[in-house]
């Protein structure tokens, strides 16, 4: 039987091999969706006469927790590209491990509504519970990074020529720092001062921007 349209090489003695295009489809049709659901929560004030403009800043917390939103699930886009450009075949194994990533994206719009009605309308309690749970949400996000590198430090034939193993092998101090540091952010705004989370949250993200395209070959030499 002729071997299907995606099917990179067919092998009785270990995983099916796919093409990456279906994948990397499917995923770019979900962060799209993801950064659409950001934008449904902006919601136009409620405000009389005369005071349209200090409606919009009152709702200030909104904007700050979509533009926070948008910018992450960007650099999450970003990663994963970069990701998949490592790759030169995927697996069944893999592309539910890419579900799982996928999973972590499609959750942000909950805390991220969360946290936006909490600086808008809660206490400091709720605050502090909203910044702990998109703490929480980024730090879970990482756990699957973490499970594709080493399923790619197993599985080494999948990647593209010229990637060495030992690369990938160190690209995991990403997803680790992400645990630790995102779970820190949570700790942080939970027991000391939301808005030192929150920085802490942002900070990470930036970290991640600034190494989408994984840490510089030169960190990950021994």
């Amino acid at each position: 039987m002729a071997a299907g349209a995606d099917e990179v090489a067919p092998s009785d003695t270990g995983p099916r091999l796919s093409d990456t295009d279906r994948l990397t489809a499917f995923s770019d049709g979900v962060f799209a969706i993801v950064i659409t659901l950001l934008v449904i929560e902006l919601r136009v004030p409620e405000y009389h006469e005369g005071e349209l403009l200090a409606g919009l800043l009152d709702e200030g917390a909104s904007y700050l927790a979509f533009l926070v939103s948008f910018v992450y699930v960007g650099v999450i886009w970003l990663n994963h590209h970069a990701l998949v450009r490592l790759i030169r075949a995927t697996t069944l194994a893999l592309s539910w491990i890419n579900l799982g990533i996928l999973f972590g994206a499609v959750i942000i719009p909950f805390p991220t509504a969360v946290l936006a009605s909490a600086f808008t309308h809660g206490n400091a309690a709720d605050r502090r519970a909203a910044v702990a749970l998109y703490a929480l949400a980024a730090a879970l996000m990482s756990a699957p990074w973490l499970v594709f590198f080493g399923y790619l430090r197993r599985h080494p034939t999948l990647l593209q020529s010229g990637i060495r193993p030992d690369y990938v092998r160190a690209q995991r101090l990403r997803p680790v720092t992400g645990l630790v540091l995102y779970g820190l952010s949570g700790l942080l705004g939970w027991f000391v001062d939301p808005l030192l989370g929150l920085i802490g949250i942002i900070v990470m993200i930036s970290y991640h921007a600034v190494t989408s395209e994984g840490l510089p070959r030169w960190l990950t030499r021994r």
